[in-house]
């Protein structure tokens, strides 16, 4: 069974048995390493499924980021701390554009231009990103972001950074800015499957077709490492809460990520239109 925590114990087995090194993301930007990894963990819900993959790594010796939202399903404070004393890396999970577009919905509706719109959500948005970075650097001191794709919204949650610099607060990376991935592979689990590219809305990448590589499944995965095909930078993006070893979690994710995908299908086709 693919998905399950014996399965991405395997994966990061493999990796190490390759003599891949891993670095948080924060350590990567500052000094990457010629051949690393860079565990990047979307804790959208469930963060108690989060708190077993760092202990899995923790284990093992190696390190993971954990990017949380600042909702009631994701933001956990006690887990937080307990992640980051094991030596992972604490980082938000921003969706402040999606927040301000709902919070001041009625104040744009009237307005005509699309740019003058962008301009109020994201003023909004800034003054939420401030707000919630505040609170999570309360148990962690948060130098890394990535944003939150929010499939459903009509907004790119990245669009905030057209209009401000995250680096004014003290952030030194974001993914899908200071991450060259012609360079870097990225691997994703997006629609609980590695080769989810068809049913995901802003889990995108542009890259080079040298690093175009997809994969069925996570086995699909381990057998590359083993074979040695894979390059010497990778970064992987999980979500812990489609990961368990328990039957009915794990029977109901499978479920409701299909139904999901099946609305990102037609959310996707419908923006085409």
């Amino acid at each position: 069974m693919d998905f399950t925590l014996k399965t991405y114990k395997k994966l990061l087995d493999s990796l190490l048995n390759q003599g891949f090194s891993f670095q948080t993301f924060c350590e990567y930007i500052e000094k990457p390493f010629d051949k690393t990894i860079v565990l990047r963990h979307d804790v959208d819900k469930l963060p108690e499924n989060s708190l077993q993959f760092a202990q899995i790594q923790h284990k093992l010796g190696i390190k993971g980021s954990y990017y949380f939202r600042l909702i009631p399903e994701s933001f956990n404070p006690e887990i937080i701390e307990k992640i980051a004393r094991l030596g992972h890396e604490i980082g938000y999970h921003y969706e402040d554009i999606d927040f301000a577009s709902k919070s001041i919905e009625y104040q744009v509706s009237s307005i005509k231009t699309q740019d003058e719109k962008e301009k109020i959500i994201a003023e909004k948005a800034i003054e939420l990103f401030e707000k919630h970075l505040a609170e999570l650097r309360k148990y962690y001191p948060v130098k890394t972001i990535c944003m939150h794709g929010s499939p459903l919204s009509k907004y790119d949650n990245k669009l905030v950074w057209k209009y401000y610099n995250y680096r004014d607060f003290g952030i030194t990376g974001e993914p899908y800015f200071d991450v060259d991935f012609n360079s870097v592979l990225y691997l994703t689990d997006t629609g609980r499957r590695w080769d989810g590219d068809r049913v995901s809305i802003r889990d995108k990448v542009k890259r080079q077709k040298s690093q175009d590589k997809s994969f069925k499944n996570t086995l699909d995965i381990i057998k590359a490492v083993e074979k040695r095909e894979l390059p010497n930078q990778i970064m992987f993006t999980f979500h812990p809460q489609r990961w368990s070893d328990k039957p009915i979690p794990w029977v109901k994710e499978i479920v409701l990520q299909n139904v999901k995908n099946l609305v990102k299908r037609m959310v996707l086709k419908l923006r085409r239109e």
